[in-house]
C-alpha cells in the first residue's frame, strides 16, 4: 500500500494553485475607516454615471478551475486512474454568500469499472436558493453479500450491472440558513447479473440468484418528494464550524415511470466545531435511512464505502432500515499536510423493531494534502477496517462529511 499513497502524494502536489489566499489580503485593513468621497456637481450620481452601491470586488476571489488527477485503490475497485475538474465561484461580491462548487470528471478501475459524474452545489446571490444535484454512470462488478445486518463473508457473490443515476434538488431560503423545497432521483439500472459464484455445489450459490426473478430485470426507479436543510457551516467544502441538517421524504411511484412503489425517509445531521482553534476539527453525523413499500435490493440502504462507515465493503450489510454514527478529528500537521481518524457504528434491518444491540463498527486514520488553501480543497486518502472482514485505502476529494 505505502508505494501507492506515495505516489497519490507525488501527483497531488503538481495540482497546488498558483493564486494567493483570498482572506490573506483584506480590502480594508481592520480598524481603518474607509474614505468616502465628496459629491460635487462633476461626480454625483447621474443617469449617466450611476452610484454603484455594490462591495467593492476582491480581486482575489476570482473562480477557479482546477484539474487533479485521480488516482486510487479501493477495496470496491482495485487500482483506479482518471481526472476531475472541481471548479469553484461565488455568485456576486457578497463575501458572506458561500461559494458554489462543481465536480465532473471519471475513472477506470483495473476491475474493468467505469465511473463517470458531473455534480453541482450552487448558492444564489444572497443565498436565496440553493440548487444541487448530481449525474452519474456507473459500469460495475461488485461484491453482494446478500441481505441483513449479519450477512456471512462466505456469501461473497460478484454479480456486475450498468446504473444512471440522476438527483437533482431546488430549495428555497425562508429564513437565514434555513431552506425548503423538492428533491427528483432517477435510476435506471441495466444489465443485471450473476458472475460468480454461480448455482453449484463446488462454488455455491450466487447471493443475487435467491432474490425474486424481477429483482435481476432492467428497473427503473423514479421519485420526488420534499426536502428542508439548515446550512450553517462556514464552507462546505471543508468545514471548521457550524451545523448540517437534511431532512427529505422521496415517494416513487409509477406515475413518475417507477417500476416499484416505494418511500425513502432519510435524515442527515452533522456538526463542526474547533477545538482550541481552527488546527484541530471535531467532526460528528448521525444518519438514518428507513423505507416502506416494495423496495429492490439496489435501492435498499446500505453500509460502508468511501463515506459512511469507512473500513467497511459499500454495500456488506444492506436493508430496508438503516441508522449510523460517525466522528473524526482533524488536525493540521503542517504546510499543507493534514491528518484524521475517524470511528463509526451503524446497523441495518428490516423493520424499525427489528434493531438490536448488534453494531457493525469501523474506524481508520488519514492523510489529506490541502492542494487549494484558499477555497480548503482537500485530496484525501484513508484507511480504515471494520466488521465483516472489511478493510481498505479510500480516495477522496474533500471530507467524507
Amino acid at each position: 500500500m505505502k508505494p501507492r499513497l506515495l505516489l497519490l502524494l507525488a501527483l497531488g502536489l503538481l495540482a497546488r494553485p498558483t493564486y494567493t489566499h483570498a482572506q490573506d489580503n483584506p480590502t480594508t485593513p481592520p480598524g481603518d475607516v474607509p474614505k468616502v468621497d465628496q459629491v460635487t456637481l462633476d461626480n454625483r450620481p447621474t443617469a449617466q454615471n450611476p452610484a454603484d452601491t455594490r462591495p467593492p470586488k476582491d480581486p482575489n476571489d476570482k473562480p477557479s478551475f482546477i484539474p487533479a488527477p485521480v488516482l486510487f485503490y479501493e477495496p470496491e475497485t482495485g487500482a483506479a486512474a482518471g481526472v476531475t475538474f472541481l471548479p469553484t465561484w461565488r455568485h456576486g461580491r457578497d463575501t458572506t454568500v458561500r461559494k458554489s462548487n462543481g465536480r465532473f470528471g471519471g475513472w477506470y478501475s483495473q476491475k474493468k469499472q467505469l465511473n463517470l459524474q458531473i455534480s453541482h452545489t450552487i448558492f444564489t446571490r444572497q443565498e436565496r436558493y440553493l440548487v444541487s444535484g448530481d449525474i452519474q454512470f456507473y459500469d460495475y462488478p461488485i461484491f453482494f453479500y446478500g441481505i441483513g445486518n449479519n450477512t456471512d463473508i462466505d456469501n461473497e457473490s460478484e454479480i456486475s450491472y450498468k446504473l444512471l443515476i440522476i438527483q437533482q434538488r431546488g430549495l428555497k431560503s425562508f429564513r437565514r440558513h434555513w431552506f425548503a423545497g423538492l428533491t427528483y432521483r432517477l435510476t435506471d439500472a441495466r444489465s443485471i447479473k450473476a458472475d460468480k459464484p454461480l448455482d453449484n455445489e463446488d462454488d455455491g450459490i450466487n447471493q443475487l440468484l435467491l432474490l425474486d426473478e424481477r429483482q435481476r430485470q432492467n428497473t427503473t426507479i423514479s421519485g420526488l418528494g420534499p426536502a428542508i436543510v439548515h446550512d450553517s457551516r462556514d464552507n462546505i467544502l471543508s468545514t471548521y464550524h457550524g451545523n448540517y441538517l437534511d431532512v427529505q421524504g422521496l415517494f416513487n411511484v409509477k406515475g413518475l415511470g417507477s417500476d416499484y412503489t416505494f418511500s425513502r425517509y432519510t435524515l442527515d445531521a452533522r456538526h463542526y466545531q474547533p477545538l482550541g482553534s481552527n488546527r484541530t476539527i471535531w467532526a460528528s453525523q448521525v444518519y438514518t435511512q428507513f423505507h416502506n413499500g416494495s423496495v429492490p435490493f439496489r435501492e435498499l440502504a446500505n453500509l460502508g464505502g468511501i463515506s459512511l462507515l469507512r473500513g467497511i465493503y459499500e454495500g456488506r450489510f444492506r436493508d430496508r432500515q438503516l441508522i449510523a454514527a460517525q466522528t473524526e478529528i482533524r488536525h493540521h500537521l503542517f504546510w499543507r499536510i493534514n491528518v484524521a481518524g475517524f470511528v463509526g457504528a451503524g446497523q441495518v434491518a428490516s423493520h424499525l423493531d427489528d434493531f438490536g444491540s448488534k453494531f457493525n463498527v469501523a474506524g481508520g486514520a488519514g492523510v489529506r494534502f490541502q492542494f487549494n488553501r484558499r477555497d480548503r480543497i482537500n485530496i484525501r486518502f484513508d484507511y480504515g477496517v471494520g466488521s465483516g472482514g472489511s478493510s481498505g485505502l479510500y480516495f477522496g476529494v474533500n471530507e467524507a462529511f
